[in-house]
């Protein structure tokens, strides 16, 4: 049976192709899509848990490390429009994601300078 991490493998790449379904992972992983919900539930997770698992890392990683708008991200991890992603970000990180994209840009700026300083220190 596929680790969890084939799984999200397999989930990213589907995302990729716009067809992030139960059916197409399990099709993927060359098992029935009823295999694959029990072997995820025997591990404690289901598909939908590990998609939006998926589609949270992948959407927090290109709020930090690109500049496409927020509707560009929503599309990209499979989400129908910006304020139905936005909703979910909300749910599940509790921060609006533009303000979660200011806040970690920010952290970014304040570390490099840190650095900076530190190194400009040495001796």
């Amino acid at each position: 049976m596929p680790s969890a991490q084939a799984v999200r493998e397999v989930i990213v790449a589907s995302l990729r192709h716009g067809d992030a379904t139960l059916d197409s992972t399990a099709r993927a992983l060359k098992v029935s899509s009823r295999t694959l919900q029990r072997h995820l539930g025997r591990m404690g997770t289901s598909h939908s848990e590990m998609l939006a698992e998926v589609r949270l890392n992948i959407a927090c990683r290109l709020l930090v490390d690109s500049s496409k708008r927020l509707s560009e991200i929503a599309k990209f991890v499979g989400y129908s429009n910006a304020s139905s992603f936005s909703r979910t970000f909300v749910r599940l990180m509790k921060i609006q994601p533009i303000t979660y994209r200011q806040r970690q840009l920010a952290d970014r700026q304040s570390q490099a300078s840190h650095g900076k300083k530190s190194h400009a220190a040495g001796p």
